[in-house]
This record gives C-alpha cells, sequence and structure tokens, in this order.
C-alpha cells in the first residue's frame, strides 16, 4: 500500500495467484455467496445500462458496411462506407488475406497452436482466441496502414487510464443505499510499448457513512483505519488530477479512461460526486467499456465478459487479490494489453451526457480525453 499520499506505487499482487476471481463491486448482493451476490446485482446493473438509449441509433440493413472492435452493444455497430468504383475489397491483398483466413479457419487447436509458435506469437487462449490472433497477425503483414489508418486503430491513445473503484457496501445493501469510494487507482498503459509503466493508489475517507461493514472490509480487504487514515474524495481527487497532470495527459499525450463495465463512472464516480458536491470531472465523462469492446472483438456473447471470463479464454490467470481495486486494475490492464496485441482498436464507446450514461457509435470522431482540472463546486 502507499507509504505517501498521492504516490504512485509499483503493482505488487497482495495474495498468492490461481484465485477465484468473480469481480465485483461493493454493492452487488443478492445470492449464496459473498463473490456470487456481488456479481450478480453488478450483472443486473449492467443490464440495466445496456438498455440505456445510445447516443446514436444506426440502421442495421445497410447493404455495404464495414465493422470496428468496440461498437456501442454486444452487436457489433454498423458503419455505412462509400463505394468504391472497384469495390472495397477488390484489391488482390484482400482476397489473400481471406484465403488465409479460410486456412486458419480449418486448423485444429493443435495446428493453430504450433503456427503461433512458430510466428513466436502467444500461443495462449482458447480455439477462437488463437484463431483471432492468427487472423489479425496475417492480416498486419498484408496491410501497410496508412497515418490515417492508424489514427484510426488502437495508436491513436497514446495512454490508456484503467481505474476500478471500490465501495462501500453491505451484504444486503438496502435499495438506496448510497456507495461512497474508497479505493481510487489508475493503472497506466502505454499503447506504444503496449506495457504498464506507472500506477497510482490511494484509499478514501467515506463520510456518509464512514464506519465499513463487516462484508466490506472481508470483501475488498481494506480496512477501518485505512479509511480513517485517509483522506476525502475532493482532496484524494485533487491529487490524481495532479498525477495525471505530471504526465502531461491531455496536454502532450492522447489519453482515455477504461473500466470493466459502465458502472465505475456511470454509478460509483457520478454518486459520490454528488454525496461531495462537486461537479463530475470532464475528463472521465468517456471511457472504453473493455466488456464491450471484448465481446465484439472476440466474438462472445456478453455473459462470457466478466473479468473471470476474459482472462480465462485468455489463457491468463487472475495475479493478485479480488476485490482490490489496484489489483482488479491490474488485471483489466492486462486484458487490455492483449486485445491490443492481438489487433483490437480499443476506443470510446460510452460517455455521460447530462447525468445519464449513453453509448457512443463506432462512428463517431475520435477524441482524447481533455487536460485534466479540479472540477468546480456545484454550488
Amino acid at each position: 500500500m502507499l507509504t505517501q499520499k498521492g504516490r504512485a506505487k509499483n503493482w505488487e499482487p497482495n495474495s498468492p495467484r490461481n484465485v477465484d476471481v468473480t469481480r465485483a463491486k461493493g454493492f452487488e448482493c443478492v445470492s449464496s455467496s459473498p463473490h456470487s451476490k456481488m456479481e450478480e446485482q453488478k450483472e443486473n446493473i449492467h443490464d440495466q445500462d445496456e438498455n440505456k438509449k445510445p447516443l446514436e441509433s444506426r440502421s442495421r440493413d445497410t447493404p455495404h458496411v464495414k465493422t470496428t472492435c468496440p461498437a456501442h452493444s454486444s452487436i457489433v455497430e454498423p458503419v455505412p462506407v462509400e463505394p468504391t468504383s472497384h469495390g472495397e475489397f477488390s484489391d488482390p491483398v484482400y482476397k489473400e488475406i481471406a484465403l488465409a483466413n479460410g486456412h486458419i479457419n480449418r486448423m485444429s487447436r493443435d495446428e493453430l497452436r504450433a503456427k503461433l509458435a512458430e510466428l513466436k506469437l502467444d500461443t495462449r487462449g482458447v480455439k477462437d482466441v488463437m484463431k483471432k490472433r492468427l487472423k489479425s497477425y496475417y492480416k498486419k503483414q498484408k496491410l501497410t496502414l496508412s497515418a490515417s489508418e492508424a489514427e484510426k486503430a488502437g495508436t491513436f491513445y497514446d495512454f490508456i487510464c484503467v481505474v476500478d473503484f471500490e465501495a462501500t457496501c453491505e451484504e444486503n445493501n438496502p435499495q438506496d443505499f448510497e456507495h461512497e469510494i474508497i479505493e481510487f487507482p489508475i493503472v497506466l498503459i502505454d499503447t506504444q510499448k503496449l506495457e504498464i509503466v506507472d500506477t497510482f493508489q490511494e484509499y478514501v475517507k467515506p463520510e456518509l457513512n464512514p464506519k465499513l461493514s463487516d462484508f466490506c472490509i472481508q470483501l475488498t480487504g481494506i480496512t477501518q483505519k485505512m479509511v480513517d487514515d485517509a483522506d476525502t474524495f475532493p482532496a484524494v481527487l485533487r491529487r490524481v488530477v495532479r498525477w495525471m497532470q505530471d504526465k502531461e495527459l491531455g496536454t502532450k499525450h492522447r489519453y482515455t479512461l477504461l473500466t470493466d463495465g459502465s458502472w465505475d463512472m456511470s454509478k460509483f464516480l457520478n454518486i459520490q460526486c454528488r454525496l461531495s458536491g462537486i461537479r463530475y470531472p470532464a475528463f472521465a465523462r468517456k471511457w472504453i467499456n473493455i466488456r464491450k469492446s471484448y465481446g465484439n472483438f472476440y466474438k462472445v456473447p456478453r455473459t462470457n465478459t466478466k473479468l473471470s471470463s476474459m482472462l480465462e479464454k485468455l489463457g491468463l490467470q487472475y495475479e493478485g487479490r479480488p476485490h482490490c481495486g489496484l489489483d482488479d486494475s491490474h488485471n483489466i490492464a492486462r486484458i487490455a494489453l492483449r486485445m491490443l496485441q492481438d489487433g483490437c482498436h480499443l476506443r470510446v464507446n460510452e460517455h455521460m451526457h447530462e447525468g445519464q450514461l449513453q453509448s457512443v457509435p463506432s462512428s463517431a470522431p475520435l477524441e482524447g480525453a481533455p487536460p485534466p482540472h479540479n472540477p468546480k463546486s456545484r454550488h
């Protein structure tokens, strides 16, 4: 944990690996065990968020479309393409790619693993993941991206900030329970180096319900002393902003936020800013929901996009302590890195508009988050 407030810490798992990882937040409590209770209610909230009206609806019967990885729902968003005189895929290179894809589709699991090993690529993951990895490799070999095309790809953002809050909770939360953020972690991904380059972590003192429940302490590993010794949310947020400014995010470097689901920003941060009497920070209004991106890229249903499922499908194991915000953020970052390595073009797919969660269609212009500033008071 931090020895000095506001300082970044190197990520170190604080419990053994290979532990169960039904990741959840401090508000999901409806089934038999603490972990399953949390996960089930979080899925219910995710269902509600998924049903929010999208920012922009598009026709799905357009005759000529292309798709990108993180469309605004579990269904890939069609993007109309202007027809050319020769057709978009008339170039022989696309025929070569199609032939290669057909061959890859016919390969067995052992053949896929052998080919990946031969090419010095990652051999972990289920069969469909290995297919996608091999197809992406051959496509990259065949296509030379122009500068404008590269900007539309995963290289658009220089850095990605992975955020996974932990919040106060009860074993059986009342319907009107106000969740307060008690851990603010960030894991910083350098998309050029394809590695984690820094982390930030601070605990937060809750004010509405200052005493943590036994359930919350057991679930998150955050003790009463940790939050008693911490600062309140506005003070912690100021240090988060300073940390991001020191890294020149939004000024020198393009960046965005990434979360495991919609609730970190649309629920926790939204509630916390209201309770703290401050405006919702502009730099957190848009983010990448990795569950949507993962489902669209690897063509899996939303029910298979829990943190534990995503790690398993990629051949990875959880590292650290489940429900520790920093450890959860680190594992989410590992998934994002693997997706980038496999050719996924991560882009913003959700945002807050007038206090409401909305989806961002894949046709929306690409833009980074604004430079971080301390939000003003609501009064």
